[in-house]
Protein backbone atom coordinates (compact mmCIF):
# COMPACT_ATOMS: atom_id res chain seq x y z
CA UNK A 1 0.00 0.00 0.00
CA UNK A 2 1.46 3.40 -1.02
CA UNK A 3 1.64 5.47 1.55
CA UNK A 4 1.58 9.69 1.11
CA UNK A 5 1.54 12.81 3.34
CA UNK A 6 -0.66 15.75 3.77
CA UNK A 7 0.93 18.80 4.12
CA UNK A 8 -1.31 22.12 4.24
CA UNK A 9 -3.95 19.73 4.34
CA UNK A 10 -7.21 21.99 4.49
CA UNK A 11 -10.13 20.33 4.84
CA UNK A 12 -8.62 17.28 2.91
CA UNK A 13 -9.29 17.02 -0.31
CA UNK A 14 -6.23 15.36 -1.36
CA UNK A 15 -6.35 12.85 1.15
CA UNK A 16 -10.30 12.23 0.15
CA UNK A 17 -8.55 11.45 -3.40
CA UNK A 18 -5.92 9.67 -2.48
CA UNK A 19 -7.88 6.93 0.09
CA UNK A 20 -10.24 6.37 -2.47
CA UNK A 21 -7.42 5.06 -4.30
CA UNK A 22 -6.55 2.74 -1.99
CA UNK A 23 -3.36 4.64 -0.03
CA UNK A 24 -2.51 5.02 3.69
CA UNK A 25 -1.88 9.01 5.06
CA UNK A 26 0.51 8.65 7.40
CA UNK A 27 1.02 12.51 8.33
CA UNK A 28 -0.70 16.00 7.45
CA UNK A 29 0.09 18.84 8.79
CA UNK A 30 -2.22 22.34 8.69
CA UNK A 31 -1.56 25.83 11.15
CA UNK A 32 -5.62 26.99 11.01
CA UNK A 33 -7.07 25.63 14.16
CA UNK A 34 -10.48 25.82 12.36
CA UNK A 35 -9.06 23.63 9.71
CA UNK A 36 -7.76 21.24 12.42
CA UNK A 37 -10.69 20.45 14.05
CA UNK A 38 -12.81 19.90 11.05
CA UNK A 39 -9.94 17.57 9.40
CA UNK A 40 -10.19 15.76 13.20
CA UNK A 41 -13.87 15.15 12.75
CA UNK A 42 -13.47 14.08 9.19
CA UNK A 43 -10.56 11.54 9.09
CA UNK A 44 -9.98 10.98 12.53
CA UNK A 45 -6.54 12.66 13.50
CA UNK A 46 -5.74 16.47 14.06
CA UNK A 47 -2.94 17.41 12.04
CA UNK A 48 0.29 18.98 13.30
CA UNK A 49 0.69 22.56 13.42
CA UNK A 50 3.18 24.59 11.97
CA UNK A 51 5.41 23.01 9.59
CA UNK A 52 8.08 24.93 9.63
CA UNK A 53 8.35 23.66 13.08
CA UNK A 54 8.71 20.45 12.24
CA UNK A 55 12.25 18.51 11.38
CA UNK A 56 12.04 16.40 8.19
CA UNK A 57 13.43 13.59 10.56
CA UNK A 58 10.13 13.26 12.38
CA UNK A 59 7.62 12.82 9.30
CA UNK A 60 7.21 9.70 8.49
CA UNK A 61 8.57 7.77 5.45
CA UNK A 62 6.26 8.54 2.22
CA UNK A 63 5.68 7.60 -1.64
CA UNK A 64 3.84 10.26 -2.11
CA UNK A 65 3.82 14.07 -0.93
CA UNK A 66 1.00 16.10 -1.62
CA UNK A 67 0.40 19.95 -1.08
CA UNK A 68 -1.91 22.69 -2.12
CA UNK A 69 0.85 24.88 -0.80
CA UNK A 70 -0.99 28.32 -0.04
CA UNK A 71 -1.62 30.47 -2.91
CA UNK A 72 -2.59 33.98 -1.52
CA UNK A 73 0.53 35.10 -2.15
CA UNK A 74 0.16 34.16 -6.15
CA UNK A 75 -3.46 34.84 -6.66
CA UNK A 76 -4.78 37.94 -8.42
CA UNK A 77 -6.86 38.97 -5.67
CA UNK A 78 -3.34 39.40 -3.29
CA UNK A 79 -0.43 41.46 -3.79
CA UNK A 80 1.46 38.86 -5.78
CA UNK A 81 4.68 39.07 -4.16
CA UNK A 82 5.39 35.07 -4.71
CA UNK A 83 7.60 33.27 -3.02
CA UNK A 84 8.91 36.58 -1.55
CA UNK A 85 5.99 36.92 0.94
CA UNK A 86 5.69 34.44 3.69
CA UNK A 87 3.43 32.30 2.23
CA UNK A 88 5.05 31.69 -1.06
CA UNK A 89 8.49 30.45 0.81
CA UNK A 90 6.55 27.63 2.32
CA UNK A 91 7.25 26.03 -1.23
CA UNK A 92 10.19 25.55 0.25
CA UNK A 93 8.80 23.69 3.05
CA UNK A 94 7.88 21.21 0.25
CA UNK A 95 11.45 21.19 -1.31
CA UNK A 96 12.90 20.56 2.24
CA UNK A 97 10.55 17.57 2.80
CA UNK A 98 10.99 15.77 -0.26
CA UNK A 99 14.86 16.57 -0.57
CA UNK A 100 15.01 14.75 2.80
CA UNK A 101 12.66 11.60 1.54
CA UNK A 102 12.80 11.68 -1.92
CA UNK A 103 8.89 10.54 -2.59
CA UNK A 104 8.39 9.06 -5.98
CA UNK A 105 5.76 11.19 -6.64
CA UNK A 106 4.69 14.59 -5.82
CA UNK A 107 1.10 15.99 -6.89
CA UNK A 108 0.96 19.81 -5.94
CA UNK A 109 -1.75 22.62 -7.03
CA UNK A 110 -2.34 26.56 -6.92
CA UNK A 111 -3.82 29.18 -8.67
CA UNK A 112 -3.67 29.98 -12.17
CA UNK A 113 -1.65 32.86 -11.65
CA UNK A 114 2.01 31.21 -10.45
CA UNK A 115 2.32 30.55 -13.81
CA UNK A 116 2.45 34.36 -14.70
CA UNK A 117 2.91 36.21 -11.60
CA UNK A 118 6.22 38.34 -11.93
CA UNK A 119 6.75 37.76 -15.28
CA UNK A 120 7.24 33.94 -14.95
CA UNK A 121 9.63 34.16 -12.99
CA UNK A 122 8.30 32.66 -9.99
CA UNK A 123 6.96 29.46 -12.29
CA UNK A 124 10.97 28.88 -13.06
CA UNK A 125 11.90 29.31 -9.67
CA UNK A 126 9.77 26.51 -8.21
CA UNK A 127 10.45 24.39 -12.20
CA UNK A 128 14.52 24.98 -11.16
CA UNK A 129 14.27 23.95 -7.11
CA UNK A 130 12.28 20.70 -8.53
CA UNK A 131 14.62 19.79 -10.52
CA UNK A 132 17.97 20.26 -8.66
CA UNK A 133 15.96 17.94 -5.78
CA UNK A 134 15.40 15.51 -8.70
CA UNK A 135 12.31 15.60 -10.15
CA UNK A 136 10.87 15.99 -13.48
CA UNK A 137 8.01 18.55 -13.48
CA UNK A 138 4.69 17.82 -15.17
CA UNK A 139 2.82 21.48 -15.51
CA UNK A 140 -0.78 21.82 -16.75
CA UNK A 141 -3.56 24.12 -16.12
CA UNK A 142 -6.93 22.15 -15.61
CA UNK A 143 -10.82 23.52 -15.46
CA UNK A 144 -12.67 21.59 -13.25
CA UNK A 145 -15.65 22.70 -15.56
CA UNK A 146 -13.99 20.25 -18.29
CA UNK A 147 -14.07 17.36 -16.06
CA UNK A 148 -17.27 16.72 -15.12
CA UNK A 149 -17.30 19.30 -11.85
CA UNK A 150 -20.05 22.03 -12.60
CA UNK A 151 -17.79 24.79 -11.89
CA UNK A 152 -15.55 27.00 -13.29
CA UNK A 153 -11.72 26.70 -11.48
CA UNK A 154 -8.98 26.94 -12.95
CA UNK A 155 -6.23 25.25 -10.78
CA UNK A 156 -2.41 24.50 -12.10
CA UNK A 157 -1.47 20.91 -11.19
CA UNK A 158 2.11 19.85 -10.54
CA UNK A 159 2.83 16.21 -11.30
CA UNK A 160 6.50 15.79 -10.38
CA UNK A 161 7.91 11.99 -10.33
CA UNK A 162 11.29 11.44 -8.98
CA UNK A 163 14.05 10.83 -11.75
CA UNK A 164 15.92 8.22 -10.60
CA UNK A 165 13.26 5.79 -9.59
CA UNK A 166 14.89 2.90 -12.37
CA UNK A 167 13.60 1.08 -15.00
CA UNK A 168 11.28 -1.30 -13.59
CA UNK A 169 9.46 1.58 -11.55
CA UNK A 170 9.75 4.22 -14.21
CA UNK A 171 7.05 6.77 -14.06
CA UNK A 172 5.60 8.37 -16.69
CA UNK A 173 2.87 11.25 -16.93
CA UNK A 174 0.68 12.41 -19.73
CA UNK A 175 -2.18 15.49 -19.20
CA UNK A 176 -5.82 13.89 -18.54
CA UNK A 177 -8.11 14.12 -20.71
CA UNK A 178 -10.82 16.44 -21.03
CA UNK A 179 -14.24 14.62 -20.06
CA UNK A 180 -16.61 17.85 -21.49
CA UNK A 181 -19.86 15.88 -19.15
CA UNK A 182 -22.67 17.39 -19.46
CA UNK A 183 -23.79 18.12 -15.65
CA UNK A 184 -24.76 21.75 -14.94
CA UNK A 185 -25.39 23.91 -11.92
CA UNK A 186 -28.98 22.83 -11.71
CA UNK A 187 -28.03 18.93 -11.31
CA UNK A 188 -26.60 19.92 -7.93
CA UNK A 189 -28.57 22.55 -6.43
CA UNK A 190 -30.47 22.03 -3.45
CA UNK A 191 -34.52 22.57 -3.40
CA UNK A 192 -34.83 23.65 -0.40
CA UNK A 193 -32.33 26.39 1.12
CA UNK A 194 -32.56 29.35 4.13
CA UNK A 195 -34.34 31.99 3.05
CA UNK A 196 -31.29 34.26 4.47
CA UNK A 197 -29.64 33.03 1.06
CA UNK A 198 -31.85 34.82 -0.83
CA UNK A 199 -31.37 38.93 -1.68
CA UNK A 200 -34.00 40.99 -1.96
CA UNK A 201 -32.51 44.19 -3.64
CA UNK A 202 -34.21 47.30 -5.73
CA UNK A 203 -30.98 47.38 -8.00
CA UNK A 204 -31.33 44.25 -9.74
CA UNK A 205 -30.78 44.35 -13.59
CA UNK A 206 -31.54 41.06 -15.76
CA UNK A 207 -31.28 39.91 -19.16
CA UNK A 208 -34.23 38.65 -21.19
CA UNK A 209 -32.01 36.43 -23.49
CA UNK A 210 -33.12 32.69 -23.72
CA UNK A 211 -30.59 30.65 -22.20
CA UNK A 212 -28.78 27.55 -23.57
CA UNK A 213 -27.40 24.70 -21.09
CA UNK A 214 -22.94 25.20 -20.95
CA UNK A 215 -20.43 24.10 -19.37
CA UNK A 216 -19.17 27.86 -17.90
CA UNK A 217 -20.60 30.55 -15.75
CA UNK A 218 -23.89 32.21 -17.89
CA UNK A 219 -24.53 35.79 -16.77
CA UNK A 220 -27.89 36.43 -16.96
CA UNK A 221 -27.70 40.20 -14.77
CA UNK A 222 -26.48 42.24 -12.22
CA UNK A 223 -26.95 43.90 -8.74
CA UNK A 224 -25.58 47.29 -8.78
CA UNK A 225 -22.79 47.79 -10.58
CA UNK A 226 -21.93 44.36 -11.19
CA UNK A 227 -19.01 44.47 -9.60
CA UNK A 228 -16.98 41.31 -7.93
CA UNK A 229 -19.79 39.55 -6.24
CA UNK A 230 -22.59 41.58 -7.89
CA UNK A 231 -23.39 39.16 -10.62
CA UNK A 232 -26.24 36.85 -11.27
CA UNK A 233 -25.91 33.29 -13.09
CA UNK A 234 -28.04 30.59 -14.82
CA UNK A 235 -28.23 27.51 -13.22
CA UNK A 236 -27.71 25.91 -16.79
CA UNK A 237 -24.24 26.62 -16.93
CA UNK A 238 -21.36 26.17 -14.38
CA UNK A 239 -20.98 28.58 -10.69
CA UNK A 240 -17.97 30.79 -11.09
CA UNK A 241 -15.00 29.83 -8.91
CA UNK A 242 -15.59 29.72 -5.25
CA UNK A 243 -13.71 31.87 -3.20
CA UNK A 244 -11.97 32.18 0.20
CA UNK A 245 -12.11 35.46 0.52
CA UNK A 246 -14.63 37.45 -2.12
CA UNK A 247 -16.60 40.28 -1.30
CA UNK A 248 -19.73 41.80 -2.27
CA UNK A 249 -23.72 40.71 -1.89
CA UNK A 250 -22.77 37.49 -3.76
CA UNK A 251 -19.90 36.80 -1.46
CA UNK A 252 -17.77 33.64 -2.18
CA UNK A 253 -20.12 31.94 -3.99
CA UNK A 254 -21.67 34.43 -6.53
CA UNK A 255 -25.26 35.02 -7.54
CA UNK A 256 -27.80 32.21 -8.91
CA UNK A 257 -31.23 32.38 -10.14
CA UNK A 258 -33.49 29.37 -9.05
CA UNK A 259 -37.88 28.69 -8.78
CA UNK A 260 -38.22 31.18 -5.61
CA UNK A 261 -35.16 34.30 -6.53
CA UNK A 262 -31.68 35.20 -6.82
CA UNK A 263 -29.61 33.62 -3.94
CA UNK A 264 -26.21 32.75 -3.28
CA UNK A 265 -25.01 28.78 -2.60
CA UNK A 266 -25.66 27.17 0.25
CA UNK A 267 -22.67 25.00 2.12
CA UNK A 268 -23.74 21.53 0.82
CA UNK A 269 -24.22 22.80 -2.69
CA UNK A 270 -20.47 24.20 -2.03
CA UNK A 271 -19.33 21.15 -1.02
CA UNK A 272 -20.90 19.13 -4.27
CA UNK A 273 -19.37 21.52 -6.25
CA UNK A 274 -15.88 20.79 -4.77
CA UNK A 275 -16.15 17.18 -4.79
CA UNK A 276 -16.94 16.58 -1.36
CA UNK A 277 -19.56 14.24 -0.32
CA UNK A 278 -22.41 15.82 1.46
CA UNK A 279 -21.27 14.11 4.85
CA UNK A 280 -18.05 15.70 4.54
CA UNK A 281 -17.26 18.81 7.65
CA UNK A 282 -16.96 21.92 7.40
CA UNK A 283 -16.69 24.72 9.95
CA UNK A 284 -20.26 26.42 10.02
CA UNK A 285 -21.29 30.10 8.62
CA UNK A 286 -18.15 31.92 6.57
CA UNK A 287 -15.40 29.88 7.87
CA UNK A 288 -16.67 26.74 6.40
CA UNK A 289 -16.82 28.53 2.84
CA UNK A 290 -13.75 29.35 3.66
CA UNK A 291 -12.53 26.50 3.78
CA UNK A 292 -14.53 25.39 0.72
CA UNK A 293 -12.98 27.73 -1.40
CA UNK A 294 -9.34 27.20 -0.11
CA UNK A 295 -9.55 23.04 -1.05
CA UNK A 296 -8.49 21.64 -4.05
CA UNK A 297 -11.43 19.48 -5.37
CA UNK A 298 -11.07 15.49 -4.70
CA UNK A 299 -12.34 14.26 -8.05
CA UNK A 300 -9.35 16.51 -10.28
CA UNK A 301 -6.44 15.18 -7.86
CA UNK A 302 -7.62 11.38 -8.74
CA UNK A 303 -7.96 12.52 -12.66
CA UNK A 304 -4.31 13.76 -12.09
CA UNK A 305 -3.26 10.78 -10.16
CA UNK A 306 -4.66 7.94 -12.72
CA UNK A 307 -2.57 9.96 -15.21
CA UNK A 308 0.78 8.80 -13.88
CA UNK A 309 1.62 5.90 -15.40
CA UNK A 310 4.53 2.70 -14.65
CA UNK A 311 6.66 2.46 -18.21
Amino acid sequence: MYKFIDLFCGIGGFRVALEKQGMECVFSSDIDKHVQDIYYKNFGERPVGDITEIPERKIPKHDILCAGFPCQSFSISGKQLGVNDYRGRLFYEIIRIAQYHQPYIMLLENVKNIVSIDGGETIKTIESKLDEIGYNVYIHVLNSSHFGVPQMRERVYFVCLRKDTGVEYALKYKKPKELFKKIYLENIMEKEVEKALYINRTDIVMSDKEVEHQLRPIRIGIVNKGGQGERIYSPKGHSITLSAYGGGVGAKTGLYLDNKGIRRLSITECKRLMGFSDNHFVSNGVQGYKQLGNAVIPPMIEHVYESIKVA
